[in-house]
């Protein structure tokens, strides 16, 4: 028999669907509810959370600004990897995760609860990605998944369960929302309703935290972004905190159309989705971070980070950003990272970011070596002829023996 539930942790976000699973929580379970939200900067007002929280009787009550801790701690070691999924997808939902789960966690411990709740639904990755955290964090907790458990199947039924139980209702709400959508400082994802069907184009409603590329300024806007170890440290000379960082190119990138992406992507859990991305600070970063590493960083270690890349994307994608592996990979990037200083200048026009110079203290980068004048003895252009001949040995064996009808 199932132990009963004393006290759950939910993450709320204030909404109609985390309304609806604290009232559903305190029915079916008869259990305390503690609510969490956490500010990641999502760009709404939170204080309305409190008093829905506190009118559903709720005693703690807990609303964090984690803005800081979610770039410095979660989206940065993520751009020091250059992390894409799938080619093109800079993870924005992904890595926000981890750190609700973090903080709920840490929670459950500090108020004395023995179960945590989530808003996801049984369709989707964030239901993995919250669960595989908790479980990292605290294998005996208790998870609880309103989505996979209640029989709130349709929109319908969950307005006539909140109007059943006094759920305040926004007008919008009772219709259908046109499309669903989750943001955070990183970036805003949209999917969903009228965005389902993957032939039909975006209609302009559902961007955000973007202008068009077409109506962005016919000047160009310049930029440079200062590094150290990796990670940005200020913008045009000046150093700034992490969020500041990250919001300051969302600025730019807003102004200038940058950051667009409509992308179908394979789910953890099998099926495809279609989401429409804006992610305008992390293109600009991406590029930035990229260009610094290309003076600064070696050749094979440059290649094997990149190779490395894609299993790492793919962790924080399906949810294992405490895993084991993930770890490993970290430190393998992180090592990489302490020659990656320097600045990088940019051009940001109409949808795109141009790189536009690139200096370092760590550049390797060589004049003399590559001058198409006179190198002054730097670099022998006899060495060549031994270096390429001892790498075609294999391909001249492997010639020669074809010729003979060995095949390959």
């Amino acid at each position: 028999m199932e132990q009963k539930v004393k006290k759950v942790v939910l993450a709320y976000s204030g909404g109609l669907d985390t309304s609806v699973i604290l009232r559903w929580l305190q029915n079916t379970y008869n259990c305390e509810v503690v609510t969490f939200t956490a500010d990641l900067g999502q760009g709404e007002e939170l204080e309305p959370a409190r008093k829905k929280a506190e009118m559903f009787g709720i005693k703690e009550i807990f609303i964090e600004d984690l803005r800081e801790t979610f770039v410095k701690d979660f989206v940065f070691p993520m751009f020091r990897a250059n992390a894409l999924y799938e080619g093109q997808y800079l993870l924005g939902t992904s890595i926000a995760r981890p750190l609700i789960a973090q903080r709920q966690i840490e929670i459950a411990e500090a108020v004395g609860a023995d179960a945590v709740a989530h808003g996801a639904t049984g369709k989707g990755n964030d239901q993995v990605r919250f669960e595989l955290g908790y479980y990292a964090l605290n294998p005996n907790i208790r998870v609880i998944a309103p989505w996979r458990e209640w029989d709130l199947t349709s929109r319908t039924k969950l307005l006539e369960y909140a109007e059943a139980n006094q759920i305040p209702i926004t007008k919008d709400k009772r219709g259908e929302a046109p499309f669903s959508v989750d943001a955070n400082l990183l970036h805003s994802s949209s999917e969903g309703k009228i965005l389902e069907d993957p032939a039909v184009g975006p209609d302009e409603i559902v961007f955000q935290r973007t202008i068009s590329p077409e109506a962005a300024p016919d000047k160009a806007t310049e930029i440079t972004i200062e590094f150290k170890n990796g990670d940005a440290l200020g913008i045009n000379g000046e150093v700034l905190s992490p969020a500041t960082i990250l919001s300051r190119l969302n600025e730019y990138g807003k102004a200038n159309g940058i950051g667009r992406l409509d992308l179908v992507e394979n789910r953890f859990v099998g099926m495809k989705s279609r989401g429409v991305y804006e992610t305008p600070g992390g293109t600009i970063l991406l590029a930035a971070h990229r260009s610094i590493e290309s003076i600064t960083l070696d050749r094979e270690a440059a290649h094997l980070k990149d190779s490395l890349m894609p299993r790492y994307a793919e962790l924080i994608y399906n949810g294992f950003w405490f895993s084991p592996e993930r770890r490993m990979l970290q430190a393998a990037i992180d090592a990489s990272q302490a020659s990656v200083n320097g600045t990088v200048r940019l051009k940001l026009y109409k949808g795109n970011v141009i790189v536009t110079g690139r200096e370092s203290p760590n550049s390797l980068y060589n004049t003399r070596m590559v001058t198409f004048e006179d190198d002054a003895g730097a670099y022998n252009q006899q060495d060549a002829a031994g270096f390429i001949k001892l790498n075609s040995l294999r391909l001249r064996l492997g010639a020669a023996i074809g010729r003979r009808g060995g095949g390959l």
